[in-house]
């Protein structure tokens, strides 16, 4: 379907309902009579193509629909052609009277289009909805490099950070939403780090590490206590504690299956990861 369409008395409502926070509906007011308002319809029909996902171009011909054109423009203040009036979410959100450059329509279509962070950040909450983790804390970290102060951003990243038991980086981005940023998400998601936290100490791997001070050669308990560090999420010491089994044992029991299934259960590019590789690979050749 295009995105250019010429507006009529019998469009306009269903054209102008195209609005939402995703889509911009540029309304061109316009007469073939004017040198002007031809030259800005040739920087808007490349606009159109060049955004063409979140740009709607309504040409309203003020010549040819002169009543629909006199009623709209009672209703905007018209006072010039060419004149651009940008719809989002139903609304007028800015206009521009008088003949512009492409660089002077552009900057205001930046205003109000959605930026590389937004799309980002919603891929990473539908992956996050479909419990594609690895996906969703690639794409809300992305987000967060763009727009490191956006405060919705952090919360979703911090969210992921939590879910896949990063809790220090989940601690550190939670610190930094300012108090006036803190609604009912900030809360939901402060619980969860505190719950989480609460449960990387458990009884069992109390226990369990009490065993070991008393049987420190013990492989099949330091095997036990990596599970237990897993299962809390305290990814760092499970590979560290499988590390020295394997250093001791290379082939025992499922230790070294074990390390690379929790490696391959972090995020892309997490540099523990590449650095537990690195260590795996200096007792293996």
């Amino acid at each position: 379907m295009t995105n250019q369409i010429q507006l009529t008395a019998e469009n306009i409502q269903q054209v102008l309902g195209q609005t939402s926070e995703d889509n911009i509906v540029a309304l061109s007011f316009y007469s073939a009579q004017s040198h002007e308002c031809q030259e800005q319809a040739r920087i808007l029909d490349g606009l159109a193509q060049q955004y063409q996902q979140h740009l709607i171009v309504a040409t309203l011909d003020c010549d040819l629909q002169q009543a629909l054109a006199s009623q709209l423009a009672q209703q905007i203040g018209l006072q010039a052609l060419p004149t651009l009036v940008l719809l989002k979410g139903g609304a007028p959100v800015d206009m521009l009277p008088g003949a512009q450059s492409e660089q002077q329509i552009k900057e205001a279509l930046q205003k109000h289009l959605p930026q590389p962070e937004d799309a980002l950040l919603q891929q990473a909450k539908a992956a996050l909805a479909a419990d594609n983790l690895n996906d969703a804390f690639k794409y809300a970290k992305q987000a967060y490099e763009i727009d490191p102060q956006n405060a919705r951003i952090k919360l979703v990243l911090t969210d992921i950070c939590i879910q896949i038991h990063k809790l220090e980086d989940a601690k550190a981005l939670l610190d930094t939403i300012a108090l006036a940023e803190q609604d009912a998400y900030y809360n939901n998601i402060k619980a969860k780090l505190e719950q989480a936290e609460q449960a990387q100490d458990s009884p069992e791997i109390r226990t369990l590490q009490q065993e070991i001070e008393q049987q420190g050669d013990n492989l099949e308990l330091k095997v036990k206590l990596a599970v237990a560090f897993n299962d809390a999420g305290r990814k760092a010491e499970a590979l560290e504690t499988l590390f020295l089994v394997l250093k001791k044992d290379l082939n025992f029991a499922d230790a070294k299956k074990f390390y690379l299934d929790i490696i391959a259960s972090l995020p892309e590019g997490d540099a523990l990861a590449a650095a537990s590789r690195r260590k795996l690979y200096s007792i293996l050749y």
